[in-house]
C-alpha cells in the first residue's frame, strides 16, 4: 500500500506524536510499504527530508505539549494536486489540527479515487490548549469532522470514550522500541556513587566497581522523574514526597530529567525546605535518555491528570525499571494488573511516600517490577503495534465497501 501519515505538528523537534509516527513508518517500511509523512514547514526555507512532503508553514503556539502548532498559508490547490499525483491508499492523519489536516480533509472531496481516511487520537480534551479556549470545537470535532473518516484509532479507551463516531473505532496504543530501552548498557555514572560523595566533593564522584560494573556497589537509591516540569506533570508532589522520604532515608537521591516552567517554583520550594539530593539535569539528548532510566532504581510519575497513555511508563518498564505513578486516567491504561499495586490517587503525597517506601526498602520487590515492567512492555513493541494499524486498516476498508 501507498500511505501518507498526515501531521499537524512540524518535527524539527518531535515530541509523542512525532515519535509515534516515525516509528509506524519504519515499521511499515520494513513490511514493504510505501509511506510517506505529509507535515507544515517550520522554517521558510526547510528542506524535506526523504519521504516528506511539506505543505505550508507553522506557527509555534502554547500547548498541552512543549511545542504545537498552527498550519498557515496552504492553497487547497496545490493539496489537490500533491494527493492526485501521490496517489496514495491511505492518508493516516496523526491528531487533527488547524489548518492543514482540515484541508486535505476538503481535498479528498475533489478526488475521483478517494483513499482510505483513518485518524488517530492522541489526546485528551482536559488537557488540550485549543479545547480549553475554544470549548465547542469538541462538537465541531464529533459533528462535522469525525463522521468525515472511514476509521478512527485512539491510544487508550479513555480518548476514544469522548469521541463520538458511527463506524469502525479501535484502541491501539503507542509502542515502545525494545531495543533502544531496555536494562543491559551504559548508566550515568555521576550517579553511581552515595549522596554523601556529592555533598563533600561535587567533582569526587565519577567511579567505577573494583568489577568494572556502573552502579555495581553503590548503595544509593535512585528515584527518577521524566517529563516537563508543568503544574499536570505534578513534580511538586514527588518533591514533597522525597522531602518526608529524605528524613527516615539518607541514602536517596531524586533526579529530574526535564524542562519546564515550573522549575524556578520547584527549585525555590527545595531551597525554603532545605531538601538535599536533588538533582535537576534537565532536557536531555535522546541517546542518554536510556541511561538515566538504567541508572534509576524506581522511576516516579506523577501527572495529575490529563495523560492520554504513559509513554515514559512504558520508557520505564522497557527498561527494567519498577514504576510509582498517580493514577490518572492514561497511567491507569498502562499499570495493570501487578503494576497497578504502584498507582497512587492523584496530589496524594503521603500515598507516593507510601509506595516508595515499600521498594526503597526491598530490593527484591524492585526487581520483581522491574522483571514484571520489561515483560509486560514487550506487548508494546512497534512492531505488534504496526501489525494492528495495518489489521485495522483492512477492517476500515471492509466497512467502508459494506456500508
Amino acid at each position: 500500500m501507498k500511505i501518507a501519515f498526515i501531521s499537524p505538528h512540524t518535527f524539527t523537534y518531535p515530541g509523542g506524536v512525532q515519535k509515534h509516527t516515525l516509528a509506524l513508518k519504519k515499521e511499515f517500511d520494513k513490511k514493504g510499504h510505501t509511506v510517506k509523512i505529509i507535515y507544515p514547514r517550520e522554517k521558510p526555507h526547510q528542506k524535506r527530508g526523504k519521504d516528506e512532503i511539506l505543505l505550508g508553514g507553522a506557527l509555534v503556539i502554547p500547548g498541552n505539549a512543549s511545542r504545537t502548532n498552527l498550519s498557515l498559508n496552504v492553497t487547497p490547490l496545490s493539496i489537490k494536486r500533491r494527493l492526485k499525483k501521490e496517489k496514495f491508499d491511505v492518508l493516516h492523519f496523526q491528531n487533527f489540527g488547524v489548518f492543514l489536516p482540515w484541508q486535505v480533509l476538503g481535498a479528498i472531496d475533489q478526488l475521483e479515487k478517494k483513499p482510505l481516511k483513518i485518524l488517530t487520537f492522541h489526546a485528551l480534551l482536559d488537557a488540550s490548549q485549543i479545547f480549553k479556549e475554544i470549548p465547542f470545537f469538541i462538537d465541531i470535532l464529533n459533528d462535522y469532522i469525525l463522521p468525515k473518516f472511514d476509521g478512527i484509532i485512539g491510544v487508550s479507551k479513555p480518548v476514544l470514550s469522548q469521541l463520538k463516531y458511527n463506524g469502525p473505532m479501535k484502541v491501539i496504543p503507542n509502542g515502545i522500541d525494545l531495543n533502544f530501552f531496555n536494562s543491559n548498557g551504559e548508566k550515568i555514572e555521576k550517579f553511581c556513587t552515595n549522596p554523601s560523595f556529592i555533598s563533600v566533593n561535587p567533582h569526587n564522584y565519577q567511579r567505577r566497581s573494583a568489577d568494572g560494573d556502573q552502579c555495581k556497589s553503590a548503595p544509593v537509591i535512585n528515584i527518577l522523574f521524566v517529563g516537563r516540569i508543568e503544574k499536570r506533570k505534578g513534580l511538586i508532589y514527588l518533591v514533597k514526597a522525597f522531602e518526608f522520604l529524605k528524613r527516615e532515608f539518607k541514602n536517596i537521591r531524586l533526579i529530574v530529567v526535564g524542562e519546564g516552567d515550573k522549575k524556578d517554583k520547584i527549585e525555590l520550594y527545595i531551597k525554603k525546605h532545605h531538601i538535599s539530593d536533588v538533582f535537576f539535569e534537565g532536557r536531555v539528548k535522546e541517546k542518554d535518555l536510556p541511561k538515566y532510566y538504567r541508572t534509576a532504581d524506581i522511576c516516579c510519575f506523577p501527572s495529575i491528570y490529563g495523560e492520554a497513555f504513559g509513554i515514559v511508563l512504558l520508557e520505564a518498564m522497557a527498561s527494567g525499571r519498577p514504576v510509582v505513578a498517580f493514577a490518572n486516567q492514561g497511567y491507569k491504561e498502562v499499570l495493570t494488573g501487578k503494576g497497578a499495586e504502584f498507582l497512587v490517587e492523584p496530589k496524594d503525597v503521603q500515598g507516593l511516600v507510601k509506595k516508595l517506601k515499600i521498594l526503597i526498602r526491598d530490593e527484591k520487590k524492585r526487581k520483581e517490577m522491574g522483571e514484571w515492567g520489561r515483560k509486560e512492555a514487550e506487548k508494546y513493541s512497534w512492531d505488534k503495534i504496526a501489525d494492528q494499524t495495518l489489521k485495522f486498516y483492512e477492517e476500515a476498508i471492509k466497512y467502508k465497501l459494506t456500508s
